[in-house]
């Protein structure tokens, strides 16, 4: 929540960028600020670096970088932090995962090999496919989750960070409904010192940042912070909370498009959605039951899209089916094949086919960056809580209790500019136009 006229605090001295997981999305992220940083490449795919902004009329021609309208951390005042079940320092997890070329990371190799990662939550239950070595031990998940809290306290004073923030980039985890325990924050707590089974590794480091006053941003489609308790909790500390699950490859694609259909009145009579991966995701993801935590982030974003209840006739009876094989030789480069059955006028039959070949975590990257950036400004700005307006960056957008989640990329878009206009006073902008005609 903001309140009108909130000031928002300098971004002054380091920020530092703790990332759950030190795998793929994370090395590429960190391997790709450090390259940036040293002019080896540009932020594509980064809105607050690369993204404009129009303010007021467009005869007014004022349209600045997002990153000179609102004051956001500089890439030069950024450290990393990390925690892993493996042992491996970024430069070895970076080469191991595959992603970028070895002339790249040799560029950046100090850098990388210094960020080593602490040892990790993890219960094998959640995520059966990984076996790590790297974990912290206790005698309940509360000690767990105080042992998070000395690390976060720690890495904050050894690396003179003025501000920190949170970003869940590990691996999916099983399959979890809301449950009592997750319903008050006594009762959390009381779970945490019970070592309750409905309480996930990614639930314990989102109470751990809360606890510790950061902004925690959740990448991967877990219930994590999107429960009573954690949510409750985030308002109470005035914490900027937001997920789920990175915006990147075949939904990415989704809401693009299916927002297309709508607009043209084009009816639907099926959506079939394939991918092959190789990485670690893939292989977690081999597991029914960390699939299907993946399986609802992705097939919830068309019902909300074409709103079938008020357009039945065009949307009513659609048949949507989302699959993931795990298919070692692809590696981090995913790709995602759609076949889209729609329907035109007097009801003729059509086709689309999207065989997207993406790199999973060239995509997810900048989404890291931008998320820890604005929700450290969020946190300078008093926001506190879900942050619905960085929906944008997400598959299953966290929001309010009883509100549906917007998943129109080009509705959120605008509602992500929008709150940084009023974040600084700016007009908001309808695209109504009548004022030049008049």
């Amino acid at each position: 929540m903001i309140e009108k006229g909130v000031e928002i605090a300098p971004a002054e001295g380091k920020l530092g960028i703790l990332l759950v997981g030190l795998g793929a999305v994370s090395t590429t992220f960190v391997a790709g600020v450090e390259a940036i940083k040293r002019g080896l490449a540009q932020p594509v795919g980064s809105l607050t670096q690369m993204g404009t902004i129009r303010l007021g009329k467009r005869t007014e021609h004022r349209s600045p970088k997002i990153k000179d309208f609102v004051p956001l951390a500089d890439l030069e005042d950024i450290v990393f932090g990390a925690w892993d079940i493996f042992k491996d320092n970024a430069f070895d997890a970076a080469m191991n995962a595959g992603v970028l070329e070895k002339d790249l990371l040799n560029q950046v190799s100090e850098q990388l090999a210094s960020l080593k990662p602490m040892a990790a939550v993890f219960e094998q239950n959640y995520v059966k496919r990984l076996h790590g070595e790297n974990i912290k031990t206790g005698k309940n998940k509360m000690e767990l989750a105080e042992q998070l809290v000395a690390d976060i306290a720690r890495f904050k004073s050894e690396n003179n960070c003025d501000r920190l923030v949170m970003v869940w980039a590990a691996s999916t985890e099983i399959f979890l409904e809301e449950s009592e325990v997750h319903r008050s924050i006594e009762a959390f707590e009381k779970g945490l010192y019970d070592s309750d089974p409905a309480i996930a590794p990614s639930m314990i480091y989102a109470y751990a940042a809360i606890k510790a006053r950061i902004p925690f941003a959740n990448g991967a489609p877990n219930l994590t912070a999107d429960i009573p308790a954690l949510t409750k909790l985030a308002e109470q500390n005035g914490i900027p909370i937001c997920g789920k699950d990175f915006k990147t490859g075949q939904t990415l694609m989704k809401t693009i498009i299916a927002p297309g259909l709508k607009a043209r009145m084009l009816g639907l009579d099926g959506w079939y959605s394939t991918n092959i991966l190789g990485n670690r995701d893939g292989e977690v993801l081999d597991d029914p039951e960390n699939f299907k935590t993946k399986e609802e982030s992705k097939l919830s974003v068309l019902e909300h899209i074409l709103q079938p209840e008020s357009h039945p006739e065009l949307y009513g009876d659609f048949s949507h089916v989302v699959r993931i094989n795990y298919y070692p030789p692809r590696g981090d480069n995913k790709e995602g094949w759609d076949n889209i059955d729609i329907f035109g006028w007097l009801g003729y039959k059509m086709q689309i086919k999207i065989d997207f070949l993406c790199r999973d975590s060239i995509l997810a990257a900048p989404l890291v960056l931008d998320l820890a950036l604005f929700m450290d400004l969020a946190h300078r700005a008093k926001m506190r809580g879900v942050q619905e307006w960085l929906s944008f960056y997400f598959k299953a957008p966290q929001t309010a209790p009883g509100l549906y989640p917007e998943h129109d990329i080009f509705i959120q878009l605008k509602k992500l500019k929008n709150t940084l206009r009023h974040m600084r006073g700016e007009d908001l902008i309808t695209h109504l136009g009548l004022e030049y005609y008049d």
